[in-house]
């Protein structure tokens, strides 16, 4: 075993427990040092030192400007040792009127925009001084009501807390990531929180209803609308948890949309980006233009102008509520350092108790404060009194004793600041009127020390001050609310293809999977030019606002919006360029997708079931997988099946064989292979010798007419009987000369 060398000073640690402890400091210094707000003061320390730092440098509210620069070397310099930057981003941050509710720092220069709120100019460009706001917080600071300890080098002293006349933790909220936890406190009118506040103060008991009968739910710094319902907001006030909506505000002005206020932290560049990349994508085609507008007059002013007047205006905001951040969520997570020095997740009505409870030992520690202070004068004012009574015997004292101050002490019971006063008397203080300037002012403090003493002996007036100082600083600070909370219509994205306008157009797929639309339905898609090699395979007939269903040899369905489609004009385009099918594989069929409308999937097997077209829709490249093909089998297109009851299906092979059953006792699936509709052995089947050549589906009374090369019979709805037969059955032969069978078609009624 190695010699371990023991050292003076060092100590032998295990790794693990050394590595522990050191993470387990460094998150609570996070969290208790940095990233959390205290209850008392509502800041984080970066803020509180920003904040005392521009009082002592005197930056009050209506002191000059001073150069942002100077702010921040002094702040780092006595009481914050941590990187420029970020401490400018906090000033910056309490200086913005559209990031903070009520702005703490009194900003001049560029400040950022609500555009872009990190555009902000470097600190050697700024100056600052401290807003009107602050007042609030830092107005009791040197009346004994803080705590004060040492800096990072203690050298300074610095408080713990500022005294806040407010609770300033819920008038401008807060955001923070410590270390396993974070905080996301929503800012509050000032006016409904001081008279939920004074409502706690007289009924300390009272519950989250009655709390927000004064205080409706968060108010952010803009004019958009809060649109959480109240049970979403009570919950996150009950449990500190939640979440709350926004959404922005418009109104019409004459076809236009005009977009006139954001949600918080939204960028207007931003919500045009989203808009516009949807109009690129083609999935606003109801929106003709888009332009921002905004100016120093109007600083949110997004301008949409739909197609036509016929666009439901409140249905296309809905959609862009739900796809840009014209609507947005914000977290809550009331997550505060209280009054005992630990991070806790606190309900609105603890938050605001709590507050009471620390303005109310403010108040206490500032009466208790005044009252020394007070009580200090008047014994130094009877002091002098006592000297001014008796001034001729002082006088002599004073002249004919080498140290007065004992002798003045034992012959008028004087303390030793009582006659160190005395002594510090000027020759010009020793006037008539001085005398009856002290019983003025004696008479004064001790009616004001009567009343600091009523005061601090009862909880009652406490109260009715507290309450007294918060209407006056409602009065002063208070105003209106920006975000109106609003019951409104849930966000939904609208279906694109309702969006469109409904035209007749006719889709076009060529034999090598080349696919475009031509307006209208009169068209005939084989007169139309096709690449050298290609020819026409399939139409179908839709509208513009439908989605066009395709299957491919493999048994797979694609789904590809109508209005997307490139324009017969030209030739088209590949749908591979468009999906992503098997290798190899080759589209057999194209359908309108009309809902409720049901098909016959069916292949050469002889294997079918009944589907609804919707169950075609797939939302990737890829598609989805619909018909299972056995071996040796190829898909038959998709077959409409008719409306009405007695529908039947006529089944006809390459063997001349021909089986008609009802179309009932085939299954409806939403996929696979399917049950077995006519016996065709599985090995027939796999080398090719035997398959289905045809299907149709016959409504009751249709005619069927059998073509075979270049002859063809009609057999009419009585003389099917013969054909008839169970589901799975080999079916009947056809007459000599009919047996090589092309098509089965369905007639008119016999």
């Amino acid at each position: 075993m190695a010699n371990v060398i023991e050292m003076e000073g060092v100590e032998d640690r295990a790794l693990k427990t050394y590595a522990e402890k050191a993470y387990l400091d460094y998150s609570m210094y996070v969290i208790l040092d940095r990233a959390l707000p205290h209850i008392g003061d509502g800041l984080k320390p970066v803020q509180r030192r920003i904040v005392y730092a521009m009082s002592e440098l005197s930056l009050s509210f209506n002191s000059k400007h001073k150069k942002s620069a100077g702010t921040i070397g002094d702040v780092l310099g006595k009481f914050h040792p941590h990187g420029d930057s970020a401490c400018y981003e906090a000033m910056v941050l309490m200086a913005q009127p559209f990031s903070y509710r009520y702005p703490i720092v009194d900003g001049q220069g560029n400040w950022g925009s609500p555009d872009d709120p990190k555009s902000f100019a470097a600190m050697r460009y700024t100056e600052a001084r401290l807003a009107q706001y602050s007042q609030t917080l830092l107005q009791e600071v040197g009346l004994g009501t803080v705590e004060w300890v040492p800096n990072f080098d203690n050298t300074l002293k610095e408080p713990m807390t500022l005294p806040a006349r407010l609770p300033n933790l819920l008038l401008n909220g807060t955001t923070g990531i410590a270390v396993g936890m974070a905080t996301d406190i929503p800012p509050h009118n000032l006016n409904e929180v001081v008279r939920a506040a004074i409502h706690l103060i007289d009924k300390p008991s009272s519950d989250i209803d009655s709390v927000m009968a004064f205080i409706q739910g968060p108010d952010y710094p803009t004019d958009a609308l809060i649109v959480s319902p109240r049970d979403e907001i009570k919950k996150a006030y009950e449990t500190g948890h939640g979440s709350i909506r926004m959404r922005a505000r418009f109104f019409k002005e004459n076809n236009d949309i005009v977009v006139q206020s954001l949600p918080h932290q939204v960028s207007g560049a931003k919500i045009i980006e989203q808009i516009a990349s949807q109009m690129q994508a083609k999935k606003l085609p109801m929106v003709e233009d888009l332009r921002d507008e905004s100016d120093h007059e109007n600083p949110t002013r997004l301008v949409i102008t739909p197609r036509s007047n016929r666009v439901d205006t409140e249905q296309l905001m809905l959609h862009l509520f739900s796809t840009t951040d014209l609507e947005r969520t914000y977290r809550v997570n009331m997550n505060v350092i209280g009054l005992n020095g630990r991070p806790q997740v606190k309900s609105l009505v603890e938050i605001l108790t709590e507050w009471i409870v620390f303005r109310t030992d403010t108040v206490r520690k500032r009466s208790e404060y005044r009252l020394q202070k007070i009580l200090d004068a008047i014994h130094i004012l009877e002091g002098k009194l006592i000297a001014f009574l008796n001034i001729d015997e002082v006088i002599a004292i004073i002249r004919s004793e080498d140290e007065p101050k004992p002798v003045l002490m034992a012959r008028f019971q004087l303390t030793d600041i009582q006659a160190e006063a005395i002594l510090n008397l000027r020759l010009r203080h020793l006037a008539k009127l001085e005398e009856m300037k002290i019983r003025g002012e004696l008479e004064e403090l001790e009616k004001e020390r009567a009343e600091l003493e009523k005061l601090l002996s009862s909880d009652q007036r406490m109260k009715t001050l507290i309450k007294k100082e918060l209407r006056a600083d409602a009065k002063i600070h208070g105003d209106e609310r920006r975000s109106q909370l609003q019951r409104v219509q849930p966000a939904a994205v609208i279906d694109q293809n309702s969006l469109m306008p409904s035209e007749s157009i006719t889709i076009i797929l060529s034999d090598k999977g080349w696919i475009r639309a031509a307006k209208g339905h009169d068209i005939d898609p084989k007169t139309l030019s096709y690449k050298s090699g290609d020819q026409f395979y399939a139409a179908v007939k839709a509208k513009s606002n439908q989605q066009i269903a395709l299957m491919d040899s493999t048994g797979r369905a694609y789904t590809l919006p109508a209005h997307s489609l490139p324009s017969a004009r030209g030739q088209g385009e590949p749908l591979t360029g468009r999906l992503n099918p098997p290798a190899g594989a080759t589209f057999v069929a194209i359908l309108a997708v009309d809902e409720g409308e049901q098909f016959l999937f069916c292949s050469t097997a002889g294997y079918g079931f009944i589907g609804a077209v919707d169950q075609m829709v797939a939302k990737g490249k890829a598609g989805k997988a619909l018909l299972s093909l056995p071996k040796g089998a190829k898909v038959i297109p998709p077959i409409s099946i008719p409306k009405g009851d007695g529908v039947v299906v006529a089944i006809g092979t390459n063997e001349g064989r021909l089986l008609i059953f009802p179309l009932s006792e085939l299954p409806e699936l939403a996929k696979g292979k399917g049950n077995k509709m006519i016996n065709i052995p599985t090995s027939r089947v796999a080398s090719g010798e035997e398959y289905v050549v045809d299907v149709a589906l016959l409504a009751s009374g249709d005619a069927m007419t059998i073509v075979a090369g270049k002859r063809h019979t009609t057999i009419k709805a009585a003389d099917q009987v013969h054909y008839h037969g169970e589901r799975g059955r080999r079916g009947s032969k056809l007459p000599r000369g009919y047996q090589k069978i092309d098509h089965v078609i369905s007639g008119d009624k016999s």
